[in-house]
This record gives structure tokens, C-alpha cells and sequence, in this order.
């Protein structure tokens, strides 16, 4: 049985980032724009987002974009269009953020943390690793405390795979970040959803088992990517990217849904 009854896909954005950021020595002369999404589960104990997304405010304000993306040597600001607007979208699939119980967050880079601000009421699911080293001093360019330092949050700490409830599956896929974490979402219809995060950006890190640019442990990365596409081969799953600019195509996405 799965409590799993609904998944939809909000496409919150892209980023502009060398191709050498998702492909290890792949790709140099290449610049892509990669879809930022994050999954919203409606499930028989209330909704479940996985992922939030960026924090426009940070883009949209001359002086944040400089200070959060420019001087940190971005090679330009993510690009948040009207229709990717994180807010907009919940309501059009009439969902309001209060009614988000759990977010499962795979990791604290800041294109997966900026929308915990409309959160901080939902119980936040973490790797006790990556909470560990997201209040460090880490020096990451790409993490943003801001966007997840408040007194008020409910973090719920985990080690290593759990279930957050019949059919929603967090699994730790360390590599790209110390605790990096994926979900496995069992749908009634439509079967098993792998929802890879960035332990592969793109569909070539998976078929031909190329290491992410940015990992913390290629020897964990490599096993990271071959426990998804095991976990995907052994339920007759599907492995959805979150960062592929191809694949994103082909998916269904906001208002539209997997059941």
C-alpha cells in the first residue's frame, strides 16, 4: 500500500551554469540552462514538497544579485519567469503553503532552499550530515544560510534511508553534497518516481555513469548514481532528473500531474 496519491512537477526556474558543473571533465566550451524543480506529493496525510526552489528576491533586487550571484562568480543569475513563481503555482493546483506538512530536503544548495521561508511551519526532513555541515562554517558559495536559519524551523534529522510514510521513501545518495538525499515516490497509477535530486544532473550522468562536476566523494557519487538506477531497474521505476533541460520536456508539469 501507498499513502502516495498525486505528483506534480512545478518548474521553478533554470540556472545558467557551465556544462563542467553537472559532468565531471565533460563539456567545457558548453554552457546550458538546467530546469530548477521541486516535487509537490499529495498524499493521505496532507501534502509533501520535495525541494523548494530558488529564492527569487535574490534575483529580482540589484543589489542581492550582486551580492548572492555576481560576486560569487556565477556566470549569471538564475532565471525566475512570472510562471515559475514557486507561490503562483500552488495556488493554481489549489494548494496554499500551510498545507504543506513535510518538506524533504535533499540538500542546502541555495536553488533547493529559498521557498523554506513560506515553510517554517512543516516538519523539514534532513540528513543529520548535511544539517551538520549546513551550520558550519563551510565557505559554499552556493549555500545561502539565509534561506534556512530561522529559530522557528521544525528540522526532523535523519541518518541514512527512511520511509516518511507507505510509498514516500527518502534514500541517502551521498556524493554531490556530504548528505545529499533522493526520494522514491510510489504513486498508485503510475508506478515508482525516483526523484534523483542532484546526485545526477543530467540523463548521461545516469547512463553512462559520469560523476557529478561538484562532489564532496566521487567514490560515494558513483555509488549514489548506480543505488538510484538499481532502485529504478529492480521496481520497474522511472529516474526523474531534476536538472536535465532535455528530459524536462517530456514531463508532466504543473497544473498537470502523475496519479
Amino acid at each position: 500500500m501507498t499513502l502516495a496519491r498525486k505528483l506534480t512537477i512545478l518548474l521553478l526556474g533554470y540556472e545558467i551554469l557551465p556544462k563542467t558543473v553537472s559532468t565531471r571533465d565533460r563539456g567545457s566550451r558548453f554552457v546550458i540552462a538546467e530546469p530548477i524543480c521541486a516535487y509537490l506529493i499529495e498524499t493521505a496525510r496532507g501534502h509533501v514538497l520535495f525541494d523548494t526552489g530558488v529564492n527569487a528576491d535574490n534575483i529580482r533586487d540589484p543589489v542581492r544579485c550582486q551580492e548572492y550571484f555576481m560576486s560569487r562568480g556565477w556566470l549569471a543569475p538564475p532565471i525566475v519567469l512570472p510562471e515559475h513563481d514557486f507561490l503562483a503555482q500552488l495556488q493554481a493546483v489549489g494548494v496554499a503553503p500551510r498545507d504543506i506538512k513535510d518538506v524533504v530536503l535533499s540538500h542546502v544548495h541555495c536553488d533547493h532552499t529559498g521557498h523554506l521561508k513560506h515553510l517554517r511551519h512543516a516538519n523539514i526532513w534532513i540528513q543529520r550530515i548535511e544539517h551538520d555541515y549546513a551550520f558550519s562554517a563551510h565557505g559554499n558559495l552556493a549555500v545561502f544560510n539565509d534561506d534556512f536559519d530561522f529559530p522557528d524551523m521544525k528540522w526532523r534529522i535523519v541518518d541514512g534511508d527512511f520511509e516518511l510514510m507507505a510509498g514516500i521513501e527518502g534514500i541517502f545518495t551521498r556524493g554531490h553534497m556530504p548528505g545529499h538525499q533522493s526520494l522514491v515516490v510510489t504513486l498508485p497509477k503510475s508506478g515508482v518516481k525516483v526523484l534523483t535530486a542532484d546526485a545526477g544532473d543530467l540523463w548521461e550522468n545516469f547512463e553512462e555513469e559520469v560523476l557529478p562536476g561538484e562532489s564532496c566523494d566521487d567514490v560515494a557519487a558513483l555509488a549514489s548514481i548506480r543505488k538510484l538506477k538499481a532502485i529504478a531497474k529492480d521496481r520497474s521505476g522511472e529516474l526523474i532528473l531534476l536538472h536535465d533541460p532535455v528530459r524536462v520536456q517530456k514531463l508532466k508539469l504543473a497544473p498537470e500531474y502523475y496519479d
